[in-house]
């Protein structure tokens, strides 16, 4: 038996045998040119009908995906047409290259300057070198990489998963991923979340374990025991899968107490809303028992278009998900565009003119180079929400300063909408969150990019998960401020968590502690965390929040927490 550790990212424990993603694609041999009997034209020609196959194909399965798998299936298409890959490619084929070399070399060059920029456009590295491999195949006339089939239920391991390979996976196959590579905010981890997957990133060992292996993976240590003995084996059995409600099915968190109602043991009310991206993630978070929906994120109605959906085309999206919660809230979250979610028809300069996107011209900030676009949002907000039974609130993604919230309320009562509020994601809000909230009504914590931003850590990377983490002391020092801000506007206006930090059930008691007023997460996390919330008082809620942040790493203010909380081992949490 041996033993290796990573980043628990998704909670669950389960014991599987292995399967393997498929070797990359093999490399051309270097410098290889055109055989003398292809011309240039007809190479290009090829390779714009692979790429264009390869779009074809990645838009017909965002088509019928939902909320983040469409996202990045969406994101993932647009880039098989990239403008600067393809450029790069034709110039290399002219100049002798075969299609497959010419477009090894163009998309290793543009994933290198992507990397170099650092930060979200970091992330699209993966998607590039996944396109490439996708391209290749075809030109090759072989299967493209991706998820292996097979014929029984796996434990998935890979160095890391392709964006949109992690979007579609099977839950009903896989029981579970690990890989070597890989953040606690990656796609994978986020992904793994939303199928509640048990997942381990950042495993080193990882590399070495092989198919038909059997091993044990703890979601929540991180532990991943190669040939387990009966011991281990006995002792990692519980998937997330067995801790869920969704659609009705009987979970173990339901039967510890869940009932739909986020409270604690004492009757203290914390509310426990989902982050959703359509009408369907909607129904499914109704389904699963959301007292409302904390996150609504607008801009994967976008990621389809070419140009910019009408007023009608978005009153029709917002109502949809509106109609689903007669009688509660529903925040919705203006476009949260650029970096590493570009939207075609903003036509922002190119991402390589900014030297680091992801401090440059996203989210609010897009009004400053395309005026118009958010006053036609909150247009079609507001014209959703007249004769809409759902409580309507809105929220702007990347505010920075009191005055941008002021302009944003400015424009949100313009619009006639009444509830308005402010995302807590730039370390400069949550510092100035007094000021800010005199101005608005709401603040919700973005807890994946305050974490990135606080730590000066990208969350792409797996080297760096450790800093990634929201336990970090630094990042619960600011949600208390900020919390503390909202507290001195009188009557404490509320502030919500709606980043992955709020699905961590021990994470939760902590927040709850702090004196955050909802927490919106996947919906599939919703039963774990509402049963470890029903477990404890807000007296002993409190204390593990001081306990929190009177410890001096994450590592011990996790351990230190969680060895308070008896429900979260009684439900493999």
């Amino acid at each position: 038996m041996r033993i290796f550790s990573g980043a628990g990212v998704s909670p669950g424990r389960i014991t599987g045998v292995v399967r393997r993603m498929p070797r990359p694609v093999r490399e051309p041999a270097p410098g290889e040119r055109r055989a003398v009997s292809v011309s240039a034209g007809q190479a290009a020609a090829d390779l714009r009908a692979a790429s264009h196959s390869v779009q074809t194909e990645l838009q017909s399965r965002a088509e019928q995906a939902t909320g983040d798998a469409k996202a990045i299936l969406a994101a993932t298409a647009m880039m098989a047409a990239d403008p600067m890959l393809m450029r790069s490619a034709l110039d290399l084929i002219d100049g002798g290259s075969s299609a497959e070399g010419a477009l090894w070399d163009a998309a290793a060059s543009v994933a290198g300057m992507l990397r170099g920029l650092g930060g979200h456009m970091a992330e699209r590295a993966a998607d590039v070198l996944d396109i490439r491999a996708r391209i290749i195949a075809i030109l090759r006339g072989v299967p493209a990489p991706g998820v292996p089939s097979s014929a029984t239920p796996y434990i998935l391991v890979a160095e890391d998963l392709a964006p949109a390979d992690a979007a579609t996976l099977d839950p009903a196959m896989v029981l579970a991923l690990v890989t070597s590579g890989g953040g606690p905010a990656s796609h994978t981890a986020i992904l793994a979340r939303a199928l509640g997957l048990p997942a381990v990133v950042a495993a080193a060992g990882a590399d070495e374990l092989t198919d038909g292996v059997e091993i044990c993976v703890d979601g929540v240590t991180g532990t991943v025991v190669v040939d387990p003995d009966n011991a281990a084996r006995a002792g990692l059995q519980v998937s997330p899968r067995a801790t869920t409600t969704v659609g009705g099915q009987t979970t173990t968190a339901a039967a510890a107490g869940f009932d739909g109602d986020g409270r604690l043991a004492d009757g203290y009310v914390l509310p426990l809303l989902a982050n959703v991206g359509s009408a369907r993630d909607a129904a499914t978070a109704a389904a699963a028992g959301a007292q409302g929906i904390g996150l609504l994120r607008t801009e994967l109605y976008f990621l389809d278009h070419t140009s910019e959906p009408s007023i009608q085309q978005q009153r029709k999206a917002y109502r949809a998900v509106l109609d689903a919660f007669p009688g509660k809230k529903v925040v919705l979250r203006t476009l949260d565009a650029g970096a590493d979610k570009p939207l075609p028809f903003l036509a922002i300069a190119n991402a390589a003119a900014e030297p680091n996107p992801a401090l440059g011209i996203r989210g609010y900030r897009t009004e400053r180079v395309r005026p118009g676009v958010l006053e036609r949002q909150l247009e079609a907000i507001a014209s959703a929400a007249a004769g809409a039974e759902a409580e309507v609130w809105v929220m702007a993604p990347m505010i920075s300063t009191a005055e941008e919230a002021g302009k944003f309320a400015g424009r949100c009562a313009a619009a006639g909408l009444k509830t308005c509020g402010v995302m807590v994601e730039v370390p400069s809000a949550a510092l100035t969150a007094e000021p800010i909230l005199s101005r608005v009504d709401f603040v919700s914590i973005g807890t994946n990019d305050l974490t990135q931003y606080v730590m000066a850590a990208d969350r792409q990377l797996g080297a760096l998960a450790a800093l990634n983490s929201p336990w970090q002391p630094a990042v619960l020092q600011l949600i208390s401020h900020t919390v503390a801000g909202a507290a001195a506007e009188g009557g404490h206006k509320p502030v919500g968590v709606c980043g992955e930090a709020a699905a961590d059930p021990a994470l939760a008691v902590v927040l709850a502690g702090l004196g955050v007023s909802t927490l919106s997460m996947t919906p599939r996390s919703l039963a774990g965390v509402g049963a470890v919330l029903g477990s404890v008082s807000l007296e002993l809620a409190q204390e593990l929040a001081g306990v929190a942040l009177d410890s001096s790493s994450a590592t011990g203010a996790r351990a230190r927490v969680r060895a308070r909380l008896p429900m979260l081992e009684r439900l493999g949490l």
